[in-house]
């Protein structure tokens, strides 16, 4: 049995179709596949890598951790890749990478989440020491002052008057001595003072001559 000419052309072009078909998703479908980011997160680092993206075409990238900004947005053409250091930290961390295809409708673009654990072995950072606070200065209460002791409780000592008081014109004067008043005794020698002496004197020289006849007579 022969098969017609027009037969084997009609199938060689439904073959021929379906080979341009699968080749053709198989060469769309690498690069749509690619798109997708790839990211790593470890406890102290973020590794990033964005292939086969659209050139030309206003492409960003950011992540944050924990709301802050690790990497801020940054433009990319093709490619991106980039590693990126963690800060420190002693409790988990939330990682958020934002991927934007910049192509008609941004289909490609992406968003995901991941967590950065605490390294082993790590310490949590110290606070520094806070100053203490100065404490207000407490005011001062006034020292009561104690009144000097006078000598006498109760009584104050007179200040001495500088000048002298004149006499009242109502004190009675002094009465002036009367010539009846007795006369006052002589203080000085009476005049009958020499004769008694020489009559002493008398009386003493008779009493030595005396004295020297008797011891006379008795040496004899």
């Amino acid at each position: 049995m022969t098969i017609p000419r027009r037969s084997w052309r009609g199938a060689g072009a439904l073959v021929a179709a379906a080979v341009v078909g699968l080749t053709g998703g198989v060469i769309s479908a690498g690069p749509a596949a690619a798109h997708t980011p790839t990211w790593v997160v470890t406890c102290d680092e973020v590794t990033i890598d964005l292939k086969y993206y659209t050139p030309d075409v206003p492409n960003t990238v950011t992540v944050t951790v924990d709301g802050d900004d690790l990497l801020p947005t940054e433009t990319f053409g093709k490619e991106f890749s980039k590693k990126l250091t963690l800060p420190e930290h002693s409790e988990k961390l939330t990682v958020r990478l934002v991927v934007k295809d910049g192509s008609k409708g941004g289909q490609h673009s992406f968003e995901d989440e991941k967590t950065a654990e605490v390294c082993e072995g790590e310490e949590p950072p110290t606070p520094p020491p806070t100053e203490p606070t100065p404490a207000e200065p407490t005011p001062e209460e006034p020292t009561p002052t104690e009144p000097a002791p006078s000598e006498t409780p109760g009584t104050e000592t007179p200040e001495p008057s500088a000048t002298p008081a004149e006499p009242s014109e109502s004190a009675p004067a002094v009465p002036a001595p009367s010539e009846s008043s007795p006369p006052l005794a002589e203080t000085g020698s009476s005049s009958t003072t020499p004769v008694i002496a020489g009559a002493a004197l008398a009386v003493l020289l008779a009493g030595g001559g005396i004295l020297w006849a008797v011891r006379k007579r008795r040496t004899a």
